[in-house]
């Protein structure tokens, strides 16, 4: 297999026992589960199979997997099957509101882990996403999906009651071949404030309007979620809840109230306590934590607040870095380079022409700069650890 035996053992060193000089094996596709979610193994087991995995992708194929690219109109056309096979792009998300119901939503899912071969994704298979918070946030409707209340109104649900309906609700996504949610939302509006507040409050995204509401909720939708074999994403880290522009459409979002050791970040702290494998991070800008950068590009923000302070151990996703207003000024080639030096893993990217120079410009430094390239395996690890938990790949 291909990988350099140093490189492996500097990416393994200091998280497990396991011997470098392990043979890889070979990874096997793992089938589709639909009915139950897959034990997850324990922590060793996956770090280790998660080496192997690694030292038998090239280079490409690691920074592939760096990347949820967009479907345009929620189906895998020409542009996304060349940009996987050439850019080996590991997992995809669903852009759209479709209503079609689960039938051609599993279709598209269905051609897309097809294209995980040896040559494309070294056979590890793709995370699926979409935006299932609900309300208007519901990103997959119609025949076979239920009509998940907004935030707001799950946050006037008894916790256990609304574990159990995120269940169902996940269940309907794995049933489409969805297996990554990007929600919950984590972010605290204060009370009063939410017509002030265009990307949580206007739309009704948040669990409430204090921390222990919000955490409460947000776990309880998480919890279903995992009961139901599907990921999520707790997002919008430091939160969106002080801003009033949304960065989806805005350039120049600042929160200047949010400090590092702030209440409101305590539905983050819960979650990632919890366990929940991806946590997004905001493209607002902290004054009073980092006033130099986007919180997706600070260091302080990804390794001080959510390694260091949180212990955040899953994979940091980018909100979209590929068609928002917030980065409309900064090349993509910057924006990828940006994001994983800070701290980041997985960034997204809604369209392909951003995605495909983003990897292009991550090849190119990895290729110059060892300590890059250590940062983009690393970044690698932490995405197939997180697919391995799931049953999208194994080890034999």
């Amino acid at each position: 297999m291909r990988g350099a035996a140093l490189a492996l053992a500097v990416l393994i060193s200091g998280c497990a026992s396991t011997p470098a000089t392990t043979p890889p094996p070979t990874a096997n596709v793992s089938p589709p589960a639909v009915s139950s979610p897959t034990p997850t193994p324990s922590p060793t087991a996956t770090l280790a199979c998660a080496a192997r995995v690694l030292a038998g992708m090239t280079e490409e194929q690691r920074i592939g997997q760096l990347f949820l690219l967009g479907l345009a109109n929620d189906q895998l056309g020409s542009a996304e099957i060349e940009a996987i096979r050439a850019r080996h792009f590991g997992s995809v998300w669903f852009v759209e509101q479709s209503r079609g119901g689960v039938t051609p939503i599993r279709e598209v899912a269905d051609a897309v882990q097809a294209l995980a071969t040896a040559e494309t994704t070294g056979s590890v298979r793709f995370f699926v996403a979409a935006n299932q918070e609900g309300g208007l946030m519901q990103s997959l409707s119609g025949p076979g999906f239920s009509t998940i209340p907004r935030a707001l109104d799950q946050s006037a649900i008894d916790p256990a009651t609304l574990r159990l309906s995120a269940a169902l609700w996940g269940r309907q996504l794995l049933s489409a071949g969805v297996n990554l949610n990007f929600a919950p939302v984590l972010d605290v509006v204060p009370p009063g404030t939410d017509a002030q507040n265009q990307p949580i409050g206007v739309l009704h995204r948040g669990y409430g309007h204090d921390p222990a509401t919000v955490g409460a909720h947000a776990l309880a939708f998480m919890r279903g979620m995992q009961d139901a074999g599907i990921a999520t994403t707790g997002k919008h880290f430091p939160g969106l809840g002080r801003v009033q522009g949304n960065t989806d459409f805005t350039a120049a979002v600042v929160d200047d109230v949010t400090i590092t050791t702030d209440a409101s970040l305590a539905p983050f702290r819960d979650s990632t306590s919890a366990g929940i494998p991806f946590v997004m991070v905001a493209l607002a800008t902290y004054q009073r934590i980092d006033p130099a950068n986007l919180a997706a590009f600070s260091p302080i923000v990804m390794r001080d607040m959510l390694r260091g302070r949180l212990a955040f151990g899953g994979v940091i996703v980018s909100d979209d870095l590929g068609a928002t207003a917030a980065v409309a000024n900064i090349t993509p080639a910057d924006r990828a380079i940006g994001f994983l030096s800070a701290g980041g893993d997985v960034i997204i990217s809604k369209t392909v022409a951003p995605a495909n120079a983003m990897a292009t410009a991550i090849l190119a430094r990895a290729s110059a700069d060892a300590a890059f390239k250590a940062r983009v395996d690393d970044a690698a690890l932490r995405v197939v650890r997180a697919k391995i938990a799931l049953g999208l790949v194994r080890c034999s």
